[in-house]
This record gives structure tokens, C-alpha cells and sequence, in this order.
């Protein structure tokens, strides 16, 4: 379903993030107002498989590469070498409610984020009270998002995302969002998408989580692969080296 092959990923942390026309210009002219390059591997020839109706966990300390590498499996950046073989369609829960217009209203929103995911307006039209229902947010419809808590921008979006039952899913930290009530209806419709035979790549800090919904882990620090296996060994492991064990060799 999913075969990631030697993924490297590169950044330049030299170049800022706001660097601008008019400094490239001055730049071109004048080697001392250059960007310095400072090349940072966010991943290193990782590599593994995910097969149909496989649930897989990624774990690792903060920068370890996990949301990069589900980037990169998502499409949503090129890795700098290395291959990502994708079979089935995707539907990625990375950046909850990236898709806003923080000026429209929630139920405007609904349309606007599901005819970026592909929905058509039929199809939100009928799905529509489902949607509302499921994120809780009936009496805030006609309210712009810009005036919605993160909790609730993200209630709505995993309500939007959740909405149909996709072939791949890739998760980043979303049984985290909302209140605790909404963190136990977040877990079971990711365990009837399970159930339902839908192929998953998760990312969470929460073991618990990941000991719950995972057949496999793949442990990552600095952007490689420390070791792939049983979702239970692995999270043991895992633990002891975080609490100053002796961390385990990298799989070659």
C-alpha cells in the first residue's frame, strides 16, 4: 500500500522563511548579504513498508522527522532523494484546518475545506447535519472561524476529514484535539476507520495511543530509522531509552 525507499529529506536553514525579492536582488550584488546555507537532514534513507489495512505508528523525540516523513508520504513535499510508492487514495490529517478561510463562517468552511478534500456540494449537502453533529458546533455555524478556538477549528476539520471512509489515512497528533469528550469520539471513529479495513500512518506522543491503534512501529530519531517491529516491543524500548537507558543500535 505504502513503500518508502531511501527517503532523504533536506532543508536549508539558512535561507529564512521571509526573504524577500528585494533581498535576493541586493543579495545577487552583494556576497556578504548572501543567506549563508545551513543544510539540515530532517530525514536519512529511511525506509519501510506499510501494507493494505496495516495500522502504523511513528514515534520519536521532537525533530525526529515523524511529521516530515508524513509530509513526504502525503505529497506534500518532494523528498530530496529516495522514492515514496503510494497505492490507494490518501487523506491527510496533518495540519487540521490548514483548508480555513478564517473569515467565513464554520458552516461556509464546511464546503470550502470539503471541496478540497473532493467532495462535491451534493455530497456535503447530505452529509452535512452528520458533519455539524459529529463536531459539536451547531450553535456556532453562522460564526466566523477567526473567532473559533484551536479546539474547535479542529473539531470541525476532523469532522470534515473523517467524513468518508478513505483507502490511506495519515494522522499527525488529531486524537489530541478538543476536549476529553470529543478525544474519545476522535478515537473510536479512527477505530471504526480501522475496522473498516483503512490503511493507517499515525503519529502521536501519546504510547497509550499508539499501543492501542498500532500493529507496528517505526522508531525514528534525528531522521533515521532506530528500528521497525511489534508495536508493544517497540514502545517498551522506546520508553527505556527516553528515561536515559542505553539507546538501541540503528537498523542498517
Amino acid at each position: 500500500m505504502i513503500r518508502v525507499n531511501k527517503v532523504s529529506m533536506k532543508f536549508n536553514l539558512g535561507i529564512e522563511k521571509n526573504f524577500s525579492i528585494k533581498e535576493a536582488f541586493i543579495s545577487a550584488f552583494n556576497k556578504k548579504r548572501r543567506p549563508k546555507r545551513n543544510d539540515f537532514w530532517a530525514l536519512k534513507n529511511v525506509s519501510f513498508e506499510v501494507k493494505k489495512g496495516e495500522v502504523i505508528g511513528l514515534i520519536g523525540s521532537n525533530g525526529a522527522g515523524k511529521s516530515t516523513l508524513l509530509k513526504v508520504v502525503s505529497g506534500v513535499m518532494k523528498p530530496t532523494t529516495g522514492k515514496v510508492e503510494v497505492n490507494g487514495d490518501i487523506s491527510p490529517m496533518i495540519e487540521l484546518g490548514a483548508g480555513f478561510d478564517m473569515e467565513l463562517t464554520a458552516r461556509e468552511n464546511i464546503y470550502l475545506n470539503g471541496a478540497i478534500l473532493g467532495y462535491s456540494k451534493k455530497f456535503i449537502d447530505e452529509k452535512f447535519d452528520e458533519i455539524v453533529d459529529f463536531s459539536e458546533l451547531r450553535d456556532f455555524l453562522d460564526v466566523p472561524v477567526r473567532n473559533f478556538s484551536s479546539g474547535m477549528v479542529a473539531k470541525l476539520a476532523f469532522s470534515i476529514a473523517t467524513i468518508v471512509n478513505p483507502e490511506i489515512l495519515i494522522v499527525d497528533e488529531i486524537l489530541s484535539v478538543g476536549d476529553i469528550k470529543f478525544q474519545e469520539k476522535s478515537k473510536n471513529k479512527m477505530m471504526e476507520l480501522i475496522k473498516g479495513g483503512t490503511t493507517v500512518l499515525y503519529v502521536s506522543h501519546s504510547l497509550e495511543s499508539i499501543k492501542d491503534l498500532c500493529d507496528r512501529v517505526v522508531w525514528l530519531e534525528h531522521g533515521e530509522v532506530v528500528k521497525i517491529g511489534p508495536a508493544k516491543k517497540i514502545i517498551e524500548e522506546y520508553y527505556k531509552a527516553q528515561m536515559g537507558e542505553e539507546m538501541p543500535k540503528k537498523v542498517s
